[in-house]
This record gives C-alpha cells, structure tokens and sequence, in this order.
C-alpha cells in the first residue's frame, strides 16, 4: 500500500502514539471533536507525550489550520477501535468545550478541503453516511464511523454528528467536480 500525507497540513508534530502501519488499505474516515477550542498545534502538542495514548491523523484548530500527527501509512490511536483507526483516517476538529461541541465556519471548510483531499489520494469514490453502526466496515453502504460508536463517548457531539450527511454531501459534490473536469493536478475544487 502506498500512502501520501495531505499537502494542506501547515503543522506537522508526530506523535509516538500510534501502532506503525497499518493492516488495512484507507477506505473510511472518522471525524472527533475535541470538546476544547485549540489550534492545531495545540491539538497535536496534547497527542505528543506518550502517557497521553491517544492520537489521531490530522486535527483541525478553531482557525481552520489543518496538522499532522500521525502520517496516514501508520494507525492511529483515535476510535477506541483498532479494527476502525487500520482503515479510518481520523481527524480531530477544534470544538466548543459544551454540548453540542460546535465548531467554527473556519474549522468546517477546511474540514470538507481536508476530507476531499483524503479521498483523492486514497481512491475513496465518495464519502456515505446513514448513521448506522451495524453497517461499519460495509464501506460500499457505509465509509463514515464515530467514535461513540466503539466506546460510550460524546465525540464526534452533537453539532458535527447532525452534520455527517452535509459533510459528505459537500465532499461528494467537490468530487463529483473533480471528475467532471478532470482536473490533472489533483486538487479538489474549493467550491
């Protein structure tokens, strides 16, 4: 398998929290919430100790600066699920510190760039969401999971939970785009 990072990473701080590389090719994605505003260097300065044993792929800080802490070859400690962070990129995005854990315009553009991004490079067709656990790992029904689908958490919150169905339909369409014009340089349209 080979594997790329995200060019649209501006803060790289790896953390040793992670399992090596994977076993699984990259065909899901799952997104957190922090429940904390932070930037992106904050987000990855809390994955940097190694008694933390916790990390994830990339974070989004409240500004929409995207960082990288565990480079997408490797899993991540992320879902509370090794089956899930082998297969998942897992992106932590800055929120606010209360339900429903809203999260800045700033924080979800750059969240959709992002995901588009990683499906480009990873050859994920298109992002699907119902919202029903029993369909993880049945990626051609199903390639969005959450974390409090493996562990009693309130992450991704309520705010970006209500919002998986917009996410990938916003993903789908910049990527339906993507294929229309066939872009050669392999970047997602913004818009």
């Amino acid at each position: 398998m080979d594997f790329t990072n995200s060019p649209l990473s501006t803060v790289t701080l790896l953390s040793p929290n992670h399992s090596g590389p994977r076993n699984h090719a990259i065909d899901t994605v799952t997104v957190h919430c922090t429940q904390g505003q932070c930037t992106a260097r904050g987000i990855g300065e809390i994955f940097l100790p190694e008694e933390r044993r916790a990390s994830s792929n990339y974070g989004i800080g409240y500004d929409g600066e995207i960082g990288l802490y565990v480079e997408e070859r490797n899993r991540s400690w992320c879902s509370s699920s090794a089956e899930n962070d082998h297969r998942a990129i897992t992106v932590e995005v800055s929120s606010d510190a209360t339900a429903p854990y809203a999260v800045s315009d700033r924080a979800y553009e750059a969240l959709i760039a992002l995901l588009c991004d990683i499906c480009v490079r990873n050859g994920i067709d298109a992002l699907r969401w119902r919202g029903d656990p029993a369909l993880i790992g049945q990626v051609e029904k199903q390639n969005m999971t959450v974390h409090c689908w493996f562990k009693k958490k309130d992450c991704p919150g309520q705010y970006l939970y209500e919002r998986h169905a917009d996410i990938a339909a916003r993903v789908n369409a910049r990527l339906a785009a993507l294929h229309k014009n066939e872009r050669e340089d392999g970047v997602c349209p913004i818009n």
